[in-house]
């Protein structure tokens, strides 16, 4: 699903160019990374060596999941997009349109969920907006921004990874959307799956943060020389992000599907709602482009950290296209952007699954 295709889901690639990137106000400078498909965060030169890394995305607030959790995914999602730089953010902005069904008893819960999560990996909260808005029911309560300073010359971007690259992807795929799932759906999960599986697709929740990946990662690997770029990965899940980040850097890529790290949670829970597990939006992973001979350091170096990591294929020229090797076979990966796992939970709930 895409915005404008069938008014649902991100905005596609070829509006997103058509659109916005021609209009995209004045030109500066020092904005040395501005709007680009892939790349979530912008760097804007400030002098001195020092640079501006800035993300913003949709706010959360789902009740079938939980207030807590709610701000855990509006807190974290920004995250894991600033990790994809190789540090930690540092300031926050939210504008909170929030529905006049709220309590200010269940705002006071909410809010103070956020100051948590933000105080809890550094992160000063400083303002925004916040309303009341009628008529407003969608599970996207506002909008975030968030804000770090680092110097110019270490901050990663999605879009410098290079032909002969080692993928590396950190944790499972589907972590997310099955947890969601899981949560929103207990008792068609319970009755279908069995609990131990609604359970372990619950305990997944909170694997949602990339933040620990891309540090750890930084530490052990040198910055854009060793450790080339990293990738968050959001909607259209482990090999979405894989696309996003070859498309942005120019280059084709090759992926083995039995190398891709498939928890048995994600991969049942995925298999009962009929999406791809591959393909689902999947905060929590992190994927990496490193230097050929410095996956295994990483991934050493990550296990020690009890964050699992694997190496599922290697960049190529952009002429090679989009390869994937599936049963022996080596074929083109064919994929249209489009994340199965919005489709699939507003079915379930048109059913009436619970």
């Amino acid at each position: 699903m895409s915005a404008f295709d069938d008014n649902s889901g991100k905005l596609a690639v070829a509006t997103f160019k058509e659109v916005l990137l021609p209009q995209s106000g004045a030109q500066r400078e020092e904005v040395l990374v501005g709007p680009r498909f892939g790349v979530d965060t912008a760097v804007i030169d400030l002098g001195n060596n020092l640079g501006m890394a800035v993300s913003s995305d949709p706010l959360s607030l789902i009740p079938s999941i939980g207030l807590k959790e709610s701000a855990w995914l509006s807190v974290h999602l920004l995250a894991n997009d600033m990790a994809s730089t190789g540090f930690a953010p540092m300031y926050a902005q939210f504008v909170l349109n929030l529905p006049t069904s709220l309590s200010l008893e269940a705002f006071r819960e909410y809010w103070g969920y956020m100051h948590q999560f933000c105080q809890e990996i550094g992160v000063a909260i400083t303002g925004g907006h916040t309303g009341q808005i009628e008529g407003q029911n969608s599970t996207i309560s506002g909008g975030g921004t968030m804000f770090l300073t680092a110097p110019l010359n270490e901050i990663l971007t999605s879009d410098k990874a290079e032909p002969g690259d080692i993928l590396v992807v950190t944790k499972e795929t589907a972590l997310v959307s099955s947890s969601i799932l899981a949560m929103s759906f207990p008792e068609t999960v319970k009755n279908k799956l069995g609990c131990e599986v609604w359970e372990n697709g619950c305990e997944n929740f909170f694997q949602t943060s990339s933040l620990p990946d891309a540090l750890a990662a930084r530490e052990v690997l040198k910055s854009n020389t060793e450790l080339k770029a990293m990738h968050d990965v959001t909607e259209g899940g482990v090999v979405g992000a894989i696309c996003e980040m070859a498309n942005a850097s120019g280059c084709g890529f090759r992926i083995y599907n039995d190398a891709l790290p498939a928890g048995e949670a994600q991969l049942q829970i995925t298999r009962l709602f009929g999406i791809d597990h591959r393909f689902c939006v999947g905060a929590g992973s992190m994927v990496m482009a490193v230097k050929p001979g410095k996956e295994q350091e990483l991934i050493c170096h990550l296990a020690a950290k009890s964050i699992k990591a694997t190496v599922v294929g290697e960049m190529l020229p952009r002429e090679a296209g989009f390869r994937v090797v599936e049963n022996s076979e080596e074929n083109k990966l064919s994929f249209d952007g489009k994340d199965p796992y919005w489709g699939a939970f507003f079915k379930a709930l048109k059913a009436g699954w619970k």
